[in-house]
């Protein structure tokens, strides 16, 4: 990948892009971004990724929580942040990262940042991440699109004048994106913002083996994977898995071949990984939207991001800065940091949902 400055990012020119899309507003290339100019402090790609879970301490919001049931028999369980905007006022619905739910940090950056432009917010909390365990055997993973689906279809047809939007971070925004590729222009999206992405599992799996720190990253999410498999034993052993290979799994491969590939119709976890990857997908999206990308996520290689697909797509801007790290990308000094990846998703789905609403569409 070509050096920049730190606060650089690789933008794609006006002549990489292809015609002016036609539809659900302005295309996206259209979006001015403000420049990522990392924390002199937060200098490393772990340090962003690491302080960018501990530094998102927001104060709590007020919520009211609604339970959906899905068509299987499961549910999962929406949030909306009180924050004053009315049942007129756009509505963007934000989708969590792997063992995250609604109200993360970030999470809670992004309603606010939406409230102060005047848009509404509810978080899906994916299933078994809500506090109670879901029903069923299965779970979520990164490419569920079904719940995403059945939560968009409810929400258009229970207020069909309101624009709607989604912002998803890391497993929420592979998840998103797969889901505008699925739908293309039948999407019940305006607009859409996808932040630290892990476009092509496989290769983000290969890279979290590679150093101790990867290594760590995974331990951390596995524990509480094979956690939530175990408080689940009766219906695990039901649907065929074993939970001591479950248990005695210490990568991501390992578990999804233990449990995620079976419980949600995979062969193994390289077929689980081909056929959710969002990368495939970013070519078919016909919805304004954003992706925000470090080139240092620890998560994803560079090399894996879709920029032969971003450039034959004039519906997606791409931002990939130098600096972020994973769910990072803090500015400012350590008394005030800056979110810089929040206000950026908030600024471009306002700004869209805004368009379509004067539009009228």
């Amino acid at each position: 990948m070509e050096r920049r400055e730190a606060g650089a990012a690789r933008r794609l020119a006006p002549d990489e892009m292809t015609s002016r899309p036609r539809g659900k507003g302005p295309p996206a290339s259209e979006f001015r971004i403000e420049p990522f100019v990392p924390a002199r402090w937060l200098r490393s790609r772990h340090a962003q990724t690491i302080c960018g879970r501990l530094l998102r301490r927001e104060p709590p919001l007020p919520f009211r929580r609604e339970r959906v049931d899905t068509p299987d028999g499961d549910f999962v369980d929406l949030d909306f942040p009180e924050l004053g905007a009315g049942e007129a006022a756009p509505l963007v619905v934000l989708m969590h990262g792997l063992e995250g739910f609604a109200r993360r940090g970030y999470a809670l950056n992004v309603y606010r940042e939406l409230a102060a432009r005047g848009v509404a917010a509810v978080g899906l909390n994916f299933r078994s991440c809500s506090g109670e365990p879901n029903r069923r055997a299965r779970f979520y993973h990164s490419g569920d699109t079904g719940d995403i689906r059945h939560v968009l279809e409810l929400l258009a047809s229970r207020w069909p004048e309101r624009s709607l939007g989604a912002v998803g971070f890391s497993l929420g925004g592979n998840a998103l994106l797969k889901y505008l590729g699925e739908e293309g222009e039948a999407a019940r999206l305006s607009a859409a913002a996808a932040v630290s992405v892990p476009y092509d599992l496989g290769a983000g799996a290969d890279l979290l083996e590679q150093d101790r720190m990867g290594r760590w990253y995974t331990r951390l999410f596995i524990k509480t994977l094979v956690e939530k498999a175990e408080a689940k034993g009766p219906l695990m052993e039901a649907a065929g898995i074993d939970l001591e290979r479950v248990r005695s799994a210490r990568t991501f491969r390992e578990f999804d071949d233990a449990a995620t590939a079976p419980l949600h119709g995979f062969a193994d976890a390289t077929d689980y990984y081909r056929r959710s990857s969002s990368a495939a997908f970013v070519s078919r999206i016909q919805v304004p939207t954003l992706l925000l990308q470090a080139d240092d996520d620890p998560f994803l290689p560079p090399r894996a991001f879709p920029w032969e697909a971003v450039r034959s797509n004039p519906w997606v801007r791409a931002e990939m800065t130098h600096g972020g790290g994973h769910v990072g990308f803090i500015a400012g000094s350590a008394w005030r940091p800056v979110f810089w990846a929040e206000r950026q998703a908030a600024r471009f789905l306002a700004e869209r949902l805004a368009s379509r609403a004067r539009r009228g569409s």
